[in-house]
Protein backbone atom coordinates (compact mmCIF):
# COMPACT_ATOMS: atom_id res chain seq x y z
CA UNK A 1 0.00 0.00 0.00
CA UNK A 2 2.84 2.86 0.90
CA UNK A 3 4.51 1.81 -2.94
CA UNK A 4 1.13 2.81 -4.27
CA UNK A 5 0.12 5.71 -2.55
CA UNK A 6 2.99 7.43 -1.91
CA UNK A 7 3.48 8.87 -5.41
CA UNK A 8 -0.28 10.06 -4.92
CA UNK A 9 0.97 12.27 -1.82
CA UNK A 10 4.50 13.37 -3.38
CA UNK A 11 4.97 17.27 -3.87
CA UNK A 12 6.82 16.15 -7.12
CA UNK A 13 3.54 14.85 -8.39
CA UNK A 14 1.76 18.01 -8.11
CA UNK A 15 4.54 20.18 -9.66
CA UNK A 16 4.32 18.20 -12.76
CA UNK A 17 0.75 18.29 -12.79
CA UNK A 18 0.71 21.85 -12.11
CA UNK A 19 3.09 21.99 -15.41
CA UNK A 20 0.50 20.12 -17.23
CA UNK A 21 -2.21 22.14 -16.46
CA UNK A 22 -0.17 25.49 -17.94
CA UNK A 23 -0.43 23.39 -21.13
CA UNK A 24 -3.95 23.47 -21.02
CA UNK A 25 -4.24 27.20 -20.27
CA UNK A 26 -2.89 27.90 -23.03
CA UNK A 27 -5.09 25.76 -25.25
CA UNK A 28 -7.78 27.15 -23.43
CA UNK A 29 -7.24 30.65 -24.44
CA UNK A 30 -6.82 29.65 -27.89
CA UNK A 31 -9.94 27.68 -27.72
CA UNK A 32 -11.61 31.27 -26.59
CA UNK A 33 -10.27 33.02 -29.17
CA UNK A 34 -10.69 30.40 -31.99
CA UNK A 35 -13.26 28.76 -32.99
CA UNK A 36 -14.67 30.55 -29.34
CA UNK A 37 -16.37 28.38 -26.99
CA UNK A 38 -19.63 27.61 -28.34
CA UNK A 39 -20.06 24.93 -30.48
CA UNK A 40 -22.20 21.44 -30.22
CA UNK A 41 -19.73 19.35 -28.38
CA UNK A 42 -15.81 20.17 -26.26
CA UNK A 43 -14.37 17.35 -28.18
CA UNK A 44 -15.56 19.20 -31.50
CA UNK A 45 -14.16 22.71 -30.30
CA UNK A 46 -10.80 21.07 -29.39
CA UNK A 47 -10.76 19.39 -32.26
CA UNK A 48 -11.21 22.83 -34.36
CA UNK A 49 -8.80 24.11 -32.07
CA UNK A 50 -5.40 21.70 -32.41
CA UNK A 51 -4.84 23.31 -36.00
CA UNK A 52 -4.41 26.90 -34.30
CA UNK A 53 -2.62 25.56 -31.92
CA UNK A 54 -0.28 23.47 -33.37
CA UNK A 55 0.71 26.81 -36.13
CA UNK A 56 1.32 28.93 -32.96
CA UNK A 57 3.48 26.45 -31.22
CA UNK A 58 6.11 26.20 -34.30
CA UNK A 59 5.70 29.97 -34.63
CA UNK A 60 7.23 29.79 -30.99
CA UNK A 61 9.67 27.32 -31.66
CA UNK A 62 11.27 29.51 -34.05
CA UNK A 63 12.06 31.82 -30.76
CA UNK A 64 15.83 30.86 -29.99
CA UNK A 65 14.84 32.13 -26.57
CA UNK A 66 11.96 30.03 -26.21
CA UNK A 67 13.94 26.88 -25.93
CA UNK A 68 15.44 28.50 -22.99
CA UNK A 69 12.62 29.48 -21.32
CA UNK A 70 10.79 25.90 -21.53
CA UNK A 71 14.14 24.33 -20.18
CA UNK A 72 13.88 26.17 -17.27
CA UNK A 73 10.33 25.74 -16.90
CA UNK A 74 10.53 22.04 -16.79
CA UNK A 75 13.36 22.10 -14.57
CA UNK A 76 11.71 23.51 -12.24
CA UNK A 77 8.13 21.74 -12.33
CA UNK A 78 9.10 18.74 -13.60
CA UNK A 79 11.96 18.16 -11.05
CA UNK A 80 14.55 16.06 -12.91
CA UNK A 81 16.77 13.56 -11.33
CA UNK A 82 19.77 15.49 -12.85
CA UNK A 83 19.54 19.15 -13.74
CA UNK A 84 21.84 18.98 -16.86
CA UNK A 85 19.54 16.51 -18.02
CA UNK A 86 17.45 19.09 -19.49
CA UNK A 87 19.40 21.94 -20.97
CA UNK A 88 18.54 25.57 -20.07
CA UNK A 89 19.90 27.36 -23.58
CA UNK A 90 18.70 28.81 -26.09
CA UNK A 91 18.06 26.94 -29.68
CA UNK A 92 21.46 27.78 -31.55
CA UNK A 93 20.42 25.17 -34.72
CA UNK A 94 17.68 24.44 -36.73
CA UNK A 95 17.58 20.74 -35.26
CA UNK A 96 16.95 22.72 -31.57
CA UNK A 97 13.99 24.66 -33.36
CA UNK A 98 12.83 21.14 -34.59
CA UNK A 99 12.94 19.42 -31.17
CA UNK A 100 11.55 22.51 -29.20
CA UNK A 101 8.51 22.24 -31.59
CA UNK A 102 7.62 19.03 -30.95
CA UNK A 103 8.38 19.52 -27.70
CA UNK A 104 5.46 21.98 -27.43
CA UNK A 105 2.80 20.30 -29.28
CA UNK A 106 3.27 17.48 -27.26
CA UNK A 107 3.68 19.32 -23.94
CA UNK A 108 0.32 21.27 -24.86
CA UNK A 109 -1.47 18.15 -26.39
CA UNK A 110 -0.81 15.74 -23.29
CA UNK A 111 -1.16 18.67 -20.57
CA UNK A 112 -4.43 19.25 -22.33
CA UNK A 113 -5.80 15.98 -22.23
CA UNK A 114 -4.63 16.23 -18.65
CA UNK A 115 -6.35 19.08 -17.90
CA UNK A 116 -9.56 18.58 -19.07
CA UNK A 117 -10.02 15.27 -17.25
CA UNK A 118 -9.22 16.93 -14.39
CA UNK A 119 -11.73 19.05 -14.11
CA UNK A 120 -14.59 16.36 -15.54
CA UNK A 121 -13.61 13.58 -13.40
CA UNK A 122 -13.75 15.31 -10.38
CA UNK A 123 -17.11 16.34 -11.59
CA UNK A 124 -18.37 13.22 -12.39
CA UNK A 125 -17.15 11.79 -9.25
CA UNK A 126 -19.70 14.76 -7.21
CA UNK A 127 -22.31 13.45 -9.63
CA UNK A 128 -21.67 9.64 -8.41
CA UNK A 129 -21.89 10.91 -4.91
CA UNK A 130 -25.22 12.90 -5.08
CA UNK A 131 -27.46 11.74 -7.76
CA UNK A 132 -29.06 8.25 -8.22
CA UNK A 133 -28.86 8.92 -11.89
CA UNK A 134 -25.64 10.43 -12.59
CA UNK A 135 -24.84 11.52 -16.11
CA UNK A 136 -21.06 11.61 -16.59
CA UNK A 137 -20.63 13.75 -18.88
CA UNK A 138 -22.96 12.39 -21.53
CA UNK A 139 -22.88 8.85 -20.54
CA UNK A 140 -25.81 8.77 -18.61
CA UNK A 141 -26.64 5.84 -16.17
CA UNK A 142 -29.19 3.49 -15.37
CA UNK A 143 -31.67 4.97 -12.65
CA UNK A 144 -31.16 2.71 -9.51
CA UNK A 145 -33.99 1.39 -7.04
CA UNK A 146 -32.77 1.06 -3.58
CA UNK A 147 -29.40 1.10 -2.22
CA UNK A 148 -27.35 2.33 -4.98
CA UNK A 149 -23.28 1.24 -5.81
CA UNK A 150 -22.75 4.22 -7.91
CA UNK A 151 -20.95 6.50 -4.58
CA UNK A 152 -18.52 3.75 -4.97
CA UNK A 153 -17.19 4.68 -8.01
CA UNK A 154 -16.08 7.57 -6.95
CA UNK A 155 -13.18 7.13 -5.18
CA UNK A 156 -12.35 4.74 -7.93
CA UNK A 157 -12.43 7.75 -10.31
CA UNK A 158 -10.15 10.10 -8.08
CA UNK A 159 -7.45 7.38 -7.42
CA UNK A 160 -7.61 6.59 -11.27
CA UNK A 161 -7.39 10.60 -11.97
CA UNK A 162 -4.43 10.71 -9.28
CA UNK A 163 -2.53 7.56 -11.16
CA UNK A 164 -3.24 9.13 -14.93
CA UNK A 165 -1.65 12.25 -13.46
CA UNK A 166 1.43 10.93 -11.94
CA UNK A 167 1.99 9.07 -15.37
CA UNK A 168 1.25 11.49 -17.26
CA UNK A 169 4.08 13.68 -15.32
CA UNK A 170 6.33 11.09 -16.07
CA UNK A 171 5.98 11.33 -19.52
CA UNK A 172 6.19 14.98 -19.43
CA UNK A 173 9.33 14.25 -17.83
CA UNK A 174 10.87 11.53 -20.26
CA UNK A 175 9.70 14.20 -22.88
CA UNK A 176 11.79 17.01 -22.00
CA UNK A 177 14.70 14.57 -20.92
CA UNK A 178 14.90 13.42 -24.81
CA UNK A 179 13.97 16.64 -26.62
CA UNK A 180 14.83 19.25 -24.28
CA UNK A 181 18.38 17.68 -23.15
CA UNK A 182 21.39 17.85 -25.17
CA UNK A 183 21.88 16.73 -28.43
CA UNK A 184 23.91 13.68 -29.13
CA UNK A 185 26.90 16.15 -30.53
CA UNK A 186 26.34 18.77 -27.12
CA UNK A 187 26.62 15.69 -24.91
CA UNK A 188 29.89 14.07 -27.02
CA UNK A 189 31.25 17.82 -26.46
CA UNK A 190 30.48 18.43 -23.29
CA UNK A 191 32.01 14.68 -22.23
CA UNK A 192 35.20 15.99 -24.20
CA UNK A 193 34.97 19.48 -22.07
CA UNK A 194 35.23 17.21 -18.63
CA UNK A 195 37.86 14.52 -19.80
CA UNK A 196 39.92 17.99 -20.96
CA UNK A 197 39.16 19.43 -17.34
CA UNK A 198 40.18 16.03 -15.95
CA UNK A 199 43.41 15.50 -17.82
CA UNK A 200 44.27 18.76 -16.46
CA UNK A 201 43.83 18.31 -13.08
CA UNK A 202 45.80 15.09 -13.38
CA UNK A 203 48.48 16.49 -15.00
CA UNK A 204 48.67 19.07 -12.08
CA UNK A 205 48.26 16.84 -9.16
CA UNK A 206 51.09 14.48 -10.84
CA UNK A 207 53.36 17.44 -11.02
CA UNK A 208 52.75 18.12 -7.37
CA UNK A 209 53.62 14.82 -6.13
CA UNK A 210 56.87 14.50 -7.98
CA UNK A 211 58.34 17.88 -7.24
CA UNK A 212 56.68 18.47 -3.96
CA UNK A 213 56.71 14.55 -2.77
CA UNK A 214 60.73 14.54 -3.56
CA UNK A 215 61.08 17.74 -1.67
CA UNK A 216 59.42 16.47 1.22
CA UNK A 217 61.39 12.76 1.41
CA UNK A 218 64.87 14.58 1.15
CA UNK A 219 63.66 17.23 3.93
CA UNK A 220 62.84 14.50 5.91
CA UNK A 221 65.34 11.96 5.50
CA UNK A 222 68.23 15.09 5.82
CA UNK A 223 66.45 16.22 8.95
CA UNK A 224 66.09 12.85 10.28
CA UNK A 225 70.02 11.66 10.05
CA UNK A 226 71.13 15.49 11.08
CA UNK A 227 69.41 14.73 14.31
CA UNK A 228 71.15 11.22 14.84
CA UNK A 229 74.91 12.11 13.65
CA UNK A 230 74.71 15.43 15.69
CA UNK A 231 78.24 16.33 13.69
CA UNK A 232 78.34 20.21 13.36
CA UNK A 233 79.42 19.42 9.45
CA UNK A 234 77.27 17.15 8.47
CA UNK A 235 74.43 18.97 10.02
CA UNK A 236 75.62 22.15 8.25
CA UNK A 237 75.47 19.86 4.74
CA UNK A 238 72.28 18.51 5.38
CA UNK A 239 70.69 22.05 5.76
CA UNK A 240 72.38 23.19 2.79
CA UNK A 241 71.04 20.25 1.32
CA UNK A 242 67.08 20.93 3.04
CA UNK A 243 67.73 24.81 1.47
CA UNK A 244 68.04 23.69 -2.29
CA UNK A 245 65.96 21.46 -1.94
CA UNK A 246 62.85 23.16 -0.48
CA UNK A 247 64.13 26.32 -3.44
CA UNK A 248 63.48 23.73 -6.04
CA UNK A 249 60.23 23.17 -4.67
CA UNK A 250 58.97 26.47 -4.42
CA UNK A 251 59.89 26.72 -8.14
CA UNK A 252 58.04 23.92 -9.15
CA UNK A 253 55.29 25.00 -6.61
CA UNK A 254 54.78 27.96 -8.79
CA UNK A 255 55.39 26.79 -12.26
CA UNK A 256 52.23 24.76 -10.90
CA UNK A 257 49.99 27.65 -9.15
CA UNK A 258 50.65 29.54 -12.39
CA UNK A 259 49.01 27.14 -14.59
CA UNK A 260 46.38 27.26 -12.08
CA UNK A 261 45.67 30.86 -12.77
CA UNK A 262 45.83 29.94 -16.60
CA UNK A 263 42.88 27.72 -16.12
CA UNK A 264 40.92 29.99 -14.15
CA UNK A 265 41.71 33.34 -16.60
CA UNK A 266 41.75 31.59 -19.78
CA UNK A 267 38.94 28.93 -19.55
CA UNK A 268 39.28 25.17 -19.95
CA UNK A 269 42.50 23.96 -22.00
CA UNK A 270 44.40 26.69 -21.01
CA UNK A 271 46.38 24.44 -18.32
CA UNK A 272 47.12 22.04 -21.16
CA UNK A 273 48.31 24.89 -23.15
CA UNK A 274 50.44 26.66 -21.34
CA UNK A 275 51.85 23.62 -20.21
CA UNK A 276 52.69 22.32 -23.30
CA UNK A 277 54.49 25.28 -24.16
CA UNK A 278 56.24 25.17 -20.75
CA UNK A 279 57.52 21.71 -21.41
CA UNK A 280 54.24 19.83 -19.97
CA UNK A 281 53.29 18.46 -23.14
CA UNK A 282 51.05 15.99 -21.74
CA UNK A 283 48.01 16.49 -22.14
CA UNK A 284 47.54 14.36 -25.19
CA UNK A 285 49.85 12.37 -27.28
CA UNK A 286 49.27 15.04 -30.16
CA UNK A 287 50.79 17.67 -28.04
CA UNK A 288 53.71 16.22 -27.21
CA UNK A 289 55.79 18.17 -29.92
CA UNK A 290 54.21 21.27 -29.45
CA UNK A 291 55.13 24.47 -28.13
CA UNK A 292 58.93 24.06 -27.79
CA UNK A 293 59.16 27.87 -26.54
CA UNK A 294 56.54 30.66 -25.79
CA UNK A 295 56.13 34.05 -23.30
CA UNK A 296 54.93 31.59 -20.96
CA UNK A 297 57.12 28.34 -20.89
CA UNK A 298 60.23 30.69 -20.86
CA UNK A 299 59.64 31.54 -17.30
CA UNK A 300 58.82 28.14 -16.24
CA UNK A 301 61.33 25.51 -17.66
CA UNK A 302 61.23 22.54 -16.06
CA UNK A 303 64.16 20.84 -15.39
CA UNK A 304 65.52 18.06 -18.10
CA UNK A 305 68.19 15.25 -17.81
CA UNK A 306 70.87 17.73 -17.69
CA UNK A 307 69.62 18.79 -14.28
CA UNK A 308 70.22 14.75 -13.35
CA UNK A 309 73.35 15.20 -11.87
CA UNK A 310 72.45 17.43 -9.24
CA UNK A 311 69.29 15.16 -7.98
CA UNK A 312 71.79 12.27 -7.66
CA UNK A 313 73.94 14.42 -5.18
CA UNK A 314 70.53 15.06 -3.25
CA UNK A 315 69.76 11.73 -2.81
CA UNK A 316 73.70 10.79 -1.97
CA UNK A 317 73.42 13.70 0.67
CA UNK A 318 70.09 11.85 1.76
CA UNK A 319 72.97 9.02 2.42
CA UNK A 320 72.21 6.59 -0.46
CA UNK A 321 75.11 6.07 -3.10
CA UNK A 322 74.17 6.82 -6.46
CA UNK A 323 75.84 5.12 -9.66
CA UNK A 324 74.39 6.46 -12.46
CA UNK A 325 75.55 6.17 -16.12
CA UNK A 326 73.79 8.35 -18.47
CA UNK A 327 74.76 7.12 -22.28
CA UNK A 328 72.73 10.24 -24.17
CA UNK A 329 73.55 13.83 -25.11
CA UNK A 330 70.75 15.96 -23.22
CA UNK A 331 70.87 18.34 -26.15
CA UNK A 332 69.95 15.18 -28.99
CA UNK A 333 66.40 14.69 -26.81
CA UNK A 334 63.35 16.28 -27.53
CA UNK A 335 62.80 18.79 -24.97
CA UNK A 336 59.89 16.72 -23.83
CA UNK A 337 61.57 13.44 -23.54
CA UNK A 338 64.43 15.09 -21.31
CA UNK A 339 61.77 16.81 -19.34
CA UNK A 340 59.71 13.63 -19.18
CA UNK A 341 63.00 11.57 -18.69
CA UNK A 342 63.80 13.91 -15.35
CA UNK A 343 60.56 13.26 -13.66
CA UNK A 344 60.38 9.43 -14.07
CA UNK A 345 64.34 9.46 -12.79
CA UNK A 346 63.15 11.91 -9.85
CA UNK A 347 60.05 9.46 -8.96
CA UNK A 348 62.22 6.10 -9.18
CA UNK A 349 65.04 8.21 -6.74
CA UNK A 350 62.46 9.33 -4.33
CA UNK A 351 60.78 5.68 -4.12
CA UNK A 352 64.02 4.29 -3.26
CA UNK A 353 64.86 6.81 -0.53
CA UNK A 354 61.46 6.40 0.90
CA UNK A 355 61.26 2.80 0.88
CA UNK A 356 65.19 1.70 0.99
CA UNK A 357 67.15 4.70 2.68
CA UNK A 358 71.10 4.64 2.88
CA UNK A 359 70.42 1.10 0.26
CA UNK A 360 72.64 1.79 -3.23
CA UNK A 361 70.55 3.53 -6.10
CA UNK A 362 71.59 2.73 -9.57
CA UNK A 363 70.65 4.18 -12.61
CA UNK A 364 71.16 3.44 -16.25
CA UNK A 365 70.18 5.90 -19.22
CA UNK A 366 70.72 5.08 -22.52
CA UNK A 367 69.32 5.04 -26.04
CA UNK A 368 69.20 1.63 -28.13
CA UNK A 369 67.07 0.73 -31.23
CA UNK A 370 65.48 4.67 -31.27
CA UNK A 371 64.42 4.09 -27.73
CA UNK A 372 64.82 6.03 -24.45
CA UNK A 373 65.83 3.43 -22.08
CA UNK A 374 65.69 4.71 -18.16
CA UNK A 375 66.68 1.92 -15.70
CA UNK A 376 66.40 1.88 -11.82
CA UNK A 377 67.10 -0.30 -9.55
CA UNK A 378 67.55 -0.42 -5.93
CA UNK A 379 67.27 -2.94 -2.87
CA UNK A 380 66.02 -2.78 0.64
CA UNK A 381 67.29 -3.47 4.52
CA UNK A 382 65.57 -5.79 6.80
CA UNK A 383 67.27 -6.76 9.85
CA UNK A 384 70.80 -6.56 8.46
CA UNK A 385 71.11 -7.86 5.69
CA UNK A 386 69.70 -7.44 2.19
CA UNK A 387 65.84 -8.33 1.56
CA UNK A 388 62.89 -7.79 -1.38
CA UNK A 389 61.63 -4.57 -0.96
CA UNK A 390 58.05 -4.58 -0.37
CA UNK A 391 56.14 -3.26 -3.16
CA UNK A 392 54.63 0.05 -2.60
CA UNK A 393 50.67 -0.10 -2.02
CA UNK A 394 48.62 -0.97 -4.81
CA UNK A 395 47.36 2.29 -6.84
CA UNK A 396 50.04 4.16 -5.88
CA UNK A 397 50.16 7.50 -7.16
CA UNK A 398 54.02 7.84 -7.87
CA UNK A 399 54.23 4.51 -10.33
CA UNK A 400 50.67 5.32 -11.74
CA UNK A 401 51.86 8.62 -12.75
CA UNK A 402 55.37 7.06 -14.21
CA UNK A 403 53.02 4.61 -16.85
CA UNK A 404 51.05 7.71 -17.45
CA UNK A 405 53.89 9.44 -18.68
CA UNK A 406 55.22 6.68 -20.85
CA UNK A 407 52.08 6.01 -22.78
CA UNK A 408 51.60 9.60 -23.65
CA UNK A 409 55.01 9.71 -24.84
CA UNK A 410 54.17 6.42 -26.57
CA UNK A 411 56.31 3.82 -24.63
CA UNK A 412 55.96 1.46 -21.99
CA UNK A 413 56.80 1.23 -17.89
CA UNK A 414 57.10 -1.79 -15.61
CA UNK A 415 58.18 -1.84 -12.08
CA UNK A 416 58.84 -4.69 -9.86
CA UNK A 417 61.06 -7.14 -7.97
CA UNK A 418 63.74 -8.69 -10.21
CA UNK A 419 66.66 -11.05 -8.62
CA UNK A 420 65.99 -9.63 -5.26
CA UNK A 421 65.96 -6.17 -6.35
CA UNK A 422 63.65 -3.48 -7.40
CA UNK A 423 63.73 -2.54 -10.66
CA UNK A 424 62.02 0.46 -12.54
CA UNK A 425 62.28 0.19 -15.80
CA UNK A 426 60.84 2.68 -18.66
CA UNK A 427 61.32 2.18 -22.61
CA UNK A 428 60.11 5.36 -24.84
CA UNK A 429 61.03 5.88 -28.55
CA UNK A 430 62.72 8.83 -29.51
CA UNK A 431 60.38 9.78 -32.35
CA UNK A 432 57.11 11.29 -30.63
CA UNK A 433 53.98 9.30 -32.30
CA UNK A 434 56.34 6.84 -33.61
Amino acid sequence: MPRILAPLLSAVTYARWLHLVIGCVFSGVVLMVYPGVSGPSLAELLVRAVPVDAVLLVAAALVPAMRRAEGVQARLLLVPDRERDIAAEPARTWADRRRTAVWLVGRVGLGTAVGTLSVLVPVAAVDLLTTRTPDLQGVRLPALEGPSWYPLLAPVLLFGLGWLIVWAGRLQLAMAVRLLGPSPAERLAAAELRAERLLERNLLARELHDSIGHALTVTVLQAGAAREVGDPAFVAKALEVIEETGRQAMDDLERTLALLRDTREDGPGAAGEAAAAGGDALGSPGSLGSGEAGSRGDARERPGIEQLPTLFDTARAAGSPVEAWIDVAPAKLPGVLSREGYRIVQEGVTNALKYAPGEPITVRIAVRDGRLELRCVNASRTGGGTAVRPSPRRGGKGLRGIRERAVLLGGEASAGVESGEWVLAVRVPLRLGA
